[in-house]
């Protein structure tokens, strides 16, 4: 039997760079998401399995559960990268799209967990929420997504509490900017007022102490090593891959010399 990983969100992005480490590094993946095509090209890839459906119906993850093991795998972690957003502030966001973004980033991870956990008890597995920094600090016009995000890093912490005892860890991943196809749309206003993608992130990240955006490699490479017996002390934890964005002080930055 092999170590098996189901990935939510595992067509496109961080989810699909991770499906490509995991699989690199021994394990089956199996990936949901819905659109079949992208996951079907990376199921191709990493000789998993597409498994296309919605990431927040838990007759969906519980009989995706099943197919992994009936294709000899062992669940020993979840990983959560399904996500989406919409900008608005209290007065503009409509009350759909609110409830869409809660359903694809706190409810679909919750029920992710509520599917798997069985298996994940039984074989003292791991879950990974991809959160994001937005769940950290309070951004303008993404009451929805921030506040769905920072609901998802509590999320990890109170499965870790309820599942540590069962021998089931739980941890939660915080990129910034990182160069996907989600993150190319949202930057789509900014590219036009910079003049392209590669000036709209330049501007995005200019006060992060990197000074660029992350690519979905690192990231999956943060979620690799949390699923990994060499994490095997870390849970309810919140990493954070930002390229130190995280730490700046925004106030401070007035201080800085100009031009």
């Amino acid at each position: 039997m092999r170590p098996a990983v189901l990935i939510t969100g595992g067509g496109t992005g961080i989810g699909a760079a991770t499906a490509r480490r995991l699989a690199a590094d021994g394990w089956l993946v199996g990936l949901v998401g819905r659109r079949p095509e992208p996951l079907e090209d990376v199921a191709r890839e990493t000789h998993g399995l597409a498994l296309p459906g919605d990431a927040a119906d838990l007759d969906h993850l519980e009989a995706a559960v099943v197919a992994l093991r009936a294709a000899g795998g062992t669940l020993r972690a979840l990983v959560c990268s399904a996500g989406g957003g919409s900008s608005g502030s209290a007065t503009t966001q409509t009350q759909e799209a609110f409830e869409s973004v809660l359903r694809q980033n706190l409810t679909a991870p919750f029920l992710a967990a509520k599917a798997c956990l069985p298996e994940l008890v039984r074989n003292r597995g791991s879950i990974v929420i991809v959160a994001s920094l937005a769940g950290l600090r309070a951004g303008p016009e993404a009451i929805a997504y921030g506040s769905a995000k920072a609901g998802a890093i509590h999320l990890a912490r109170m499965l870790a509490v309820d599942h540590g005892p069962q021998g089931v860890r739980a941890n939660s991943v915080c990129p910034g900017w990182v160069r996907t196809p989600m993150a190319d749309a949202a930057l789509d206003q900014l590219a036009e007022r910079t003049g392209g993608l590669d000036a709209a992130y330049a501007e995005a990240t200019r006060y992060a102490p990197a000074r660029r955006a992350a690519d979905a490699d690192e990231v999956a490479s943060t979620i690799a090593w949390l699923v990994s017996d060499q994490a095997s002390g870390i849970t309810g934890a919140t990493l954070t891959v930002d390229g130190g964005a995280h730490v700046v002080d925004a106030e401070g930055i007035a201080f800085l010399p100009q031009g």
